[in-house]
């Protein structure tokens, strides 16, 4: 994935926290790419009672190959930015894998 070094991440005990844009309303569940420095993740999902969410979070875990179990919305809610984290990986490794994705 092109611009992956631009994300915002920073490394925390136990894992790393990713920057995420939401894209709701799209006619299926992607990560489209960077978009300055967040990961931009479409979603079909509806937001409603944290269902988006989860379909984002499940979307990072695909993309990074981690367990949807490992990946914590962290903050951002009800916002389209977000920021969530994923434990078990450090920052250089989930640059890694999203250049390569």
């Amino acid at each position: 994935m092109r611009g992956a070094e631009q994300l915002r991440m920073r490394q925390q005990a136990g894992g790393v926290v990713v920057a995420v844009k939401a894209v709701p309303g799209a006619s299926r569940d992607r990560v489209v790419g960077v978009l300055g420095d967040c990961l931009k993740i479409a979603t079909s999902t509806a937001a409603e009672k944290g269902k988006a969410n989860r379909a984002l979070a499940a979307a990072l875990a695909d993309v990074l190959g981690v367990s949807p179990k490992s990946v914590e919305l962290v903050s951002g809610p009800t916002s389209p930015r977000k920021e969530f984290l994923v434990t078990g990986l450090s920052a250089d490794e989930a640059r890694r894998r999203l250049t390569e994705a």
